[in-house]
């Protein structure tokens, strides 16, 4: 390559990883290497830089549908990069979130991006010292994160909540997928905030991640003479299950019990009737997550904290909406 282009072997590297060199110099030697035929060896690669080209993206549970929408813009995103996503699951476990944890950074990956079950767990101070570790949705224990992209949790909960409250709902069920096992986490502390402000009876129920799982605890909750008249869902997958149940048992969304969801997933907008959730605008989440974890791994990125707004899109699930 260096003869075929009559520059140094340092700068066609340089060129070929697109640093210290111009973009005319760039393209003269992208065009000999299509002319030659050469490949970068990535294994070569990673030895000589010390990368993989490699990202890992944990997610909580891959069951969630907007966790399935968060992972392919991110995979996308990070290869429009030239980085590649190592996309693994949790499956709702926090033991084995963090067993995947650590073996993604034995496994060398550049940086981690995070949807953490337990944000207060120590192992998140300890990983942050190894590798940029960004968070989605909370912030992690011990202040090491490279970056945060986290929820305005209170104004998104509020949202929700006082929408219910003016369309006359008193009583209410939670479905989180918030576990025993885990802390508190911040939106279900605001819920029970939020509800004492507003004089509302709110039920918390834990439901674990899949449709199968909610539409059981939808069943239950709804299957008795004394029901909510509203369920509000931590997640729109969740939602989806209390839609199922709700045909099981006969009721009518939202004449006999109103549901509200909470990640608007673009599926949500299909159903019938159309699901009232809380937007928290997942392709400028995935933005913020992959240029703040790019940057963490060139050196090029404070990194911080970006706290993403809510805005309630009312559809007829509530009975609020058209």
């Amino acid at each position: 390559m260096a003869e075929a282009t009559g520059l140094s072997p340092a700068a066609v590297s340089y060129a070929l990883r697109g640093v210290q060199t111009s973009e005319r110099t760039q393209a003269r030697v992208r065009e000999a290497a299509d002319r030659l035929g050469y490949e970068a060896h990535p294994i070569a690669r990673a030895l000589a830089s010390g990368r993989t080209g490699q990202v890992g993206l944990l997610c909580g549970s891959l069951e969630d549908y907007w966790q399935q929408s968060l992972a392919v813009g991110i995979g996308r995103a990070l290869l429009a990069r030239d980085r590649y996503a190592l996309i693994v699951d949790a499956g709702g476990d926090p033991e084995r979130e963090a067993a995947l944890a650590r073996r993604l950074r034995d496994q060398r990956v550049d940086g981690l991006i995070v949807q953490p079950l337990d944000p207060s767990a120590a192992l998140w101070a300890e990983l942050g010292g190894a590798v940029p570790v960004v968070a989605i949705g909370d912030a992690l224990h011990g202040g090491r994160s490279h970056g945060e992209v986290v929820f305005d949790n209170r104004r998104g909960v509020t949202l929700a909540l006082e929408h219910l409250r003016g369309l006359g709902h008193r009583r209410l069920a939670v479905f989180t997928a918030t576990r025993a096992s885990t802390p508190d986490r911040p939106a279900d502390v605001h819920v029970e905030a939020e509800a004492e402000r507003l004089g509302l009876r709110v039920d918390v129920v834990a439901v674990p991640q899949g449709l199968a799982a909610a539409t059981g605890a939808a069943l239950r909750v709804l299957g008795v003479a004394d029901r909510p008249s509203a369920i509000f869902c931590f997640t729109d997958s969740m939602a989806y299950g209390v839609y199922a149940a709700t045909r099981e048992l006969g009721l009518d969304v939202p004449g006999d019990v109103a549901v509200c969801g909470y990640d608007d997933h673009p599926m949500s907008e299909l159903l019938t009737p159309p699901l009232t959730s809380v937007d928290w605008d997942i392709d400028g989440i995935v933005g913020a997550a992959v240029e703040s974890v790019v940057g963490g791994i060139d050196g090029t990125g404070a990194g911080g904290r970006v706290v993403r707004p809510p805005a309630l899109r009312v559809r007829t699930s509530t009975g609020g909406g058209g």
